[in-house]
């Protein structure tokens, strides 16, 4: 009976020892698990902060390309009632020089001056559609980066 006594306890010891083991390796487990969890959520916030920048930035490039759409059709506009009149003083300028109206040198500025109106607006045209290519470019590139995000999160 002693024996067996002594071996049993020399099971149980064993068997204590496996137990105190294996609890070991089950805590840091759980403690793994548990990093693993917090550096999850904290890569979901990170994403999600992201995310919203990104939508921030595509609504400010959209109100961006909205107004420079606006400003290159009021231009367009203003571009075309500056045609009008630059016709309507060549025809002024034609009736001068026929000597049907006032003097040449007044046509002459009024033309100068319808040009000179004719070139600034073709200049803050040509640079409203530059910035509306720039803003339409600034989207595709924002809505690659919200396909890029959904594949990722997909992933």
């Amino acid at each position: 009976l002693k024996e067996e006594n002594a071996s049993l306890r020399s099971k149980i010891n064993k068997l204590q020892i496996f137990s105190e083991t294996q609890a070991d390796k089950m805590r840091k487990l759980e403690k793994k698990l548990e990093e693993n969890k917090i550096k999850e959520e904290k890569e979901a916030q990170d994403l999600e902060a992201m995310v919203q920048h990104v939508e921030q930035n595509l609504q400010l490039m959209t109100k961006r390309a909205v107004k420079a759409e606006n400003n290159a059709t009021k231009l367009k506009q203003e571009n075309a009632l500056l045609q009008v009149q630059l016709k309507n003083y060549k025809t002024e300028n034609e009736a001068l020089r026929s000597g049907q109206s006032a003097s040449l040198a007044v046509v002459k500025q009024n033309a100068d001056l319808a040009l000179q109106n004719l070139l600034t607006v073709i200049t803050n045209s040509r640079s409203s559609i530059k910035q509306l290519i720039s803003g339409a470019e600034s989207l595709q590139l924002v809505a690659d980066l919200l396909k890029s995000i959904d594949r990722i999160s997909e992933v």
